[in-house]
């Protein structure tokens, strides 16, 4: 196992690198500069251009590739034009806000899809099969915005439950218990969203999952032994469902932690996702390539993460 997930960490270098230039040749060659909307402000021209010429705006894009990517492994990520600050300080704020909820979010949907997946497949095509399989439908397709203002309008506008936006409220200095209660009070809307959208897809994949397990010879050998459906279902056929499932969990892990651009942005969470979006619209360039460079990391790490669980959940498999 040592060796196999050294072989991947070395195959992730290149991949590494051929992303960094996909991602930094994109965002630089695109029109437009980022002092821009600086200049519609009020910033002098002259002054503009000062700025410009200070951050190599003016190099040609390999030299602005091979500074950057030094300035990247001395551990310098580059300086926020927006924020006015190291872009490192910037993410390392915004990580954790990322990591809160989508972690959560993918823990709950995870179980949920599994419990109500495995009920829709053995209780195939009875009135809890139509119902589940229903829903999931209805989840898959409706838009995850439209969800996100249907919940704003109904919890934090008919009901004034919840808080509509943000993570703690303004003007408040809780500590403690109150402050973790009042995150959590924040955070329940986008995490209902996430959950909802996440267990729609999950759980029709569990389902097919197990159904085609159901099927196989060797789980109508254990039940002509007389075995329970328990046993039958989560001993033997549950085990073989888990490695599709472990890979579906993994990438969706890896795009959760990439930033939920658009339920963070509709809930004003300061997570990735929304910080993304700010640095977008305000033409952030080291920002944007950091930021965008953080998501592709967590996409190929998410990779070998679900390569190295198939061995955890399936001792049959050995990497050599």
């Amino acid at each position: 196992m040592r060796q196999y997930i050294i072989k991947r960490l070395l195959v992730l270098i290149p991949v590494f690198f051929g992303v960094s230039i996909i991602i930094f040749a994109l965002i630089h060659t695109a029109p437009g500069d980022p002092y821009a909307y600086m200049v519609e402000s009020g910033l002098p021209i002259e002054e503009k251009e000062i700025q410009l010429q200070k951050i190599g705006y003016y190099d040609s894009l390999p030299v602005k590739y091979v500074k950057w990517i030094g300035n990247v492994f001395q551990g310098n990520l580059g300086y926020s034009i927006r924020y006015a600050e190291p872009v490192a300080a910037v993410i390392g704020r915004r990580i954790g806000n990322t990591a809160l909820l989508s972690v959560t979010s993918l823990a709950a949907s995870t179980l949920l899809s599994i419990f109500f997946g495995i009920l829709a497949a053995v209780k195939k095509k009875t009135f809890t099969d139509h119902i589940i399989s229903v829903l999931s439908l209805i989840g898959i397709s409706l838009p995850a915005f439209f969800l996100a203002l249907g919940v704003i309008k109904i919890f934090s506008i008919d009901f004034n439950l919840l808080p509509v936006s943000g993570i703690e409220t303004t003007g408040t200095n809780y500590t403690g218990w109150r402050r973790a209660f009042d995150i959590f009070r924040h955070m329940l809307l986008p995490f209902l969203v996430l959950t909802c959208t996440q267990t729609a897809s999950m759980v029709r994949y569990t389902r097919s999952t197990m159904l085609e397990v159901l099927g196989q010879d060797y789980i109508r050998t254990a039940r002509a032994k007389g075995l329970s459906d328990r046993v039958v279902i989560y001993l033997h056929a549950f085990r073989n469902t888990l490695i599709p499932i472990t890979t579906l969990v993994a990438m969706s892990l890896g795009h959760l932690l990439s930033g939920t651009v658009l339920i963070e942005t509709v809930f004003v969470w300061p997570g990735m996702g929304n910080l993304l979006y700010q640095a977008v619209s305000n033409r952030d360039y080291p920002l944007i390539v950091s930021g965008t460079m953080f998501l592709s990391i967590c996409i190929l790490l998410a990779n070998l993460l679900a390569d190295i669980l198939y061995g955890v959940v399936d001792p049959r498999i050995r990497y050599n």
